[in-house]
């Protein structure tokens, strides 16, 4: 099997966050037949060992994909269409995982090279609490000098045989948030014997989104007021999320975040609760790492655009925390259009610029 055909399988075969089972068995079907070493890893996730043919093999590279596909019924007419109604793979996850088997491939076949070499098949990017927390309380790399990890995503901004880069902070962390009022509900028509809560939530809302500001992201995507045009009903919930990229601000808006419903608490005579999922940490990349990435890329003929942040996130930022990594953006040309959408399709043309640079950076930080 070679990655396109990988990457056709997968695609055929969507599965939800931490429900990758048979993403899991086609995965290490294919890592077995080459040869190489694999394991199942935080649940529904693989985890593979290339040994080089020389030097010292506790020194370590890993490489990271994410496998997990979205709830989105495919609208594209292609031959390897999903077959599995409601769920898609819209956001090139599918890609990761084909260019990631690709340069294990490859170096599988050559171990021309230093050290171990490790591949991350990641469950669960898309879901809190994230695969990468789950991989890493596994400790997989201990007893190993981890001196990078990389990954890398597909990004339709960027045409194919381009790839972006931020060196330092790239992107942001993110938290999801949940709002409750309770109050007393009634006639719609009798203010007097009600205590609002879809008053109360409105005000809430346009306090949470005054919280943006051009460091942080404070959003609420989802209101529920199980009313009516004449009935306002006891309990009003919202949801949204939050992103940001210091860990000070991110604190600082958690208080505001409880101030704020202590204010509407006090104004509606209500009660609200405010619940806060703590999610992934912001994606650092190592400076140094980046630089280098740059002209590996740009002696391989790969075009290099460097990245501001953005308020996106991933919990690729669990490694930054831990270890040198690196995550950088691979074109996949604009035709591919918008990311978690049903028409998203990006260029398989790509996968060949993907898995030259990966398996490129692998071999400069190996063979130091």
């Amino acid at each position: 099997m070679n990655s396109i055909e990988l990457r056709r399988e997968l695609h055929r075969h969507p599965e939800l966050s931490f429900e990758e089972h048979r993403t899991q068995r086609t995965i290490m079907e294919a890592l077995a037949a080459e040869g190489i070493a694999c394991s199942p890893i935080a649940g529904t996730g693989v985890l593979a060992k290339i040994e080089g043919a020389r030097g010292n093999h506790r020194r370590a590279v890993v490489l990271r994909a994410d496998i997990d596909a979205l709830p989105i019924t495919e609208q594209n007419i292609v031959a390897f269409r999903s077959e599995n109604e409601g769920v898609m793979h819209a956001c090139g996850h599918d890609m990761h995982a084909a260019m990631l088997f690709g340069v294990l491939q490859a170096l599988g076949r050559e171990r021309d090279f230093e050290g171990t070499l490790f591949g991350i098949f990641q469950p669960g990017e898309e879901l809190n609490p994230g695969g990468a927390s789950l991989v890493l309380k596994e400790r997989p790399f201990e007893g190993y000098d981890v001196a990078a990890i990389i990954g890398q995503h597909v990004d339709a901004r960027l045409e194919v045989g381009e790839i972006g880069i931020c060196p330092g902070m790239f992107m942001a962390s993110n938290d999801e948030l949940r709002f409750y009022v309770r109050g007393r509900g009634g006639h719609a028509a009798r203010r007097g014997d009600v205590k609002d809560t879809v008053t109360a939530m409105c005000d809430l809302v346009v306090r949470t989104t005054a919280l943006n500001t051009p460091d942080a992201v404070v959003s609420v995507g989802r209101v529920i007021a199980e009313g009516a045009t004449n009935v306002i009903p006891d309990r009003v919930s919202a949801e949204g999320t939050m992103r940001t990229f210091d860990a000070e601000e991110r604190e600082r808006i958690y208080a505001l975040l409880r101030a704020n419903a202590k204010a509407v608490e006090e104004r509606y005579e209500v009660e609200v609760e405010v619940d806060i999922n703590r999610g992934y940490p912001s994606v650092v990349n190592d400076v140094m790492l980046a630089y280098e990435a740059m002209i590996v890329a740009a002696d391989e003929g790969v075009a290099v655009r460097e990245l501001q942040r953005i308020p996106m996130a991933e919990d690729f930022g669990y490694y930054t925390e831990c270890y040198p990594s690196l995550f950088y953006r691979l074109g996949v040309g604009a035709a591919a259009g918008g990311s978690h959408t049903s028409t998203f399709l990006p260029d398989e043309a790509a996968i060949a610029v993907g898995e030259s640079v990966m398996r490129r950076m692998a071999l400069h930080i190996l063979n130091k």
